[in-house]
């Protein structure tokens, strides 16, 4: 019971200021000091600018040549598209209507990892976590954002307009750009000029609270009732579905230590700020990304607690 109860401490340390930011910004939106247009030019500004510079920051400083496990990351890759086709599959008998079947589909598989992921593996495991978590993070978002352009683009029905759109969704994705401008930055282990490093580090750090506040704005309860299923649906697949795969791939493949910690931290993070961004960026049910975030957010104390209690228990992490 007591390593129980040190779980939940430990999360609620870290998702805990995520649901309050949340929270501010349904209140700022109820008395009116957050507007319909702030909410839509502050999402454009996380999507386009500040996000991108917060994933580049953290890649550039990452030392691929010291942190690279790329077994770990190839199962990672491997376990991110087998649940994403299964999920595919659900949302199309389940998710009604059609046009929410990316939503609920990305909702369930993406990780909040470049915010709580990381801050989960720093408190489990230190700077060795950091490290470890750092090139997992790039290279996974990386795949995070294909599969969202494409589920989203197949349930917009954007995919009618062939698959050049898709693909150019793709190239032209800005969280895609700011990890791949990181990577030579981060393999070649270049110094940034401190005026770039700085100048990027003040856009990064207003990514997570303007992020949060905008989505908590956007936050409809009485959408919540009336999407109710859809809502619930991602919010279990995230909170139960993706952390068991993950967490079950890495033991068969023998995973421990560390890098069992890292694989099943990251994928019990709840449903990324991001997700929000990029669905109201592309035309999508917005309300309905926002919810999921939230009500996963909230689950997430609860199942990190048990998932992390239970692994540690077996002696594994």
């Amino acid at each position: 019971m007591s390593e129980f109860l040190v779980s939940l401490a430990f999360s609620l340390n870290v998702t805990g200021p995520i649901f309050l930011i949340l929270m501010l910004g349904v209140y700022l939106k109820r008395i009116g000091m957050l507007t319909d247009a702030f909410v839509e030019a502050g999402s454009r500004l996380v999507f386009n600018v500040t996000l991108p510079a917060l994933l580049f920051i953290s890649v550039s400083k990452t030392h691929i040549s010291e942190t690279a496990n790329f077994q770990l990351i190839g199962l990672a890759a491997l376990l991110t598209i087998g649940t994403f086709l299964i999920l595919e599959v659900f949302a199309y008998y389940t998710v009604k209507p059609t046009e929410d079947r990316g939503v609920v589909v990305q909702g369930a598989f993406r990780s909040n990892m470049g915010i709580i992921g990381l801050a989960y593996c720093a408190n489990a495991y230190g700077e060795a976590g950091v490290a470890a978590a750092s090139l997992y993070l790039g290279l996974i978002t990386i795949l995070f954002n294909i599969l969202s352009v494409i589920t989203l683009s197949r349930s917009l029905h954007k995919k009618d307009q062939g698959i050049m759109p898709v693909l150019q969704g793709i190239a032209k994705n800005p969280l895609i750009i700011g990890i791949l401008l990181a990577l030579p930055v981060s393999y070649m282990e270049w110094q940034l000029p401190e005026i770039v490093l700085k100048s990027g580090e003040y856009f990064a750090q207003m990514t997570l609270p303007l992020a949060l506040m905008c989505t908590g704005a956007s936050l409809s309860f009485k959408s919540m009732r009336q999407d109710m299923h859809n809502t619930v649906s991602a919010s279990l697949g995230k909170l139960i579905f993706i952390p068991f795969s993950f967490t079950a791939g890495g033991i068969w493949v023998g995973f421990s230590g560390i890098e069992l910690g890292v694989l099943v931290l990251m994928s019990f993070a709840p449903t990324a700020a991001a997700s929000y961004v990029m669905v109201r960026a592309m035309g999508g049910n917005s309300v309905l990304a926002a919810n999921i975030i939230a009500l996963t957010t909230i689950g997430s104390v609860l199942s990190t607690s048990m998932g992390f209690a239970i692994v540690k228990s077996l002696g594994l992490m």
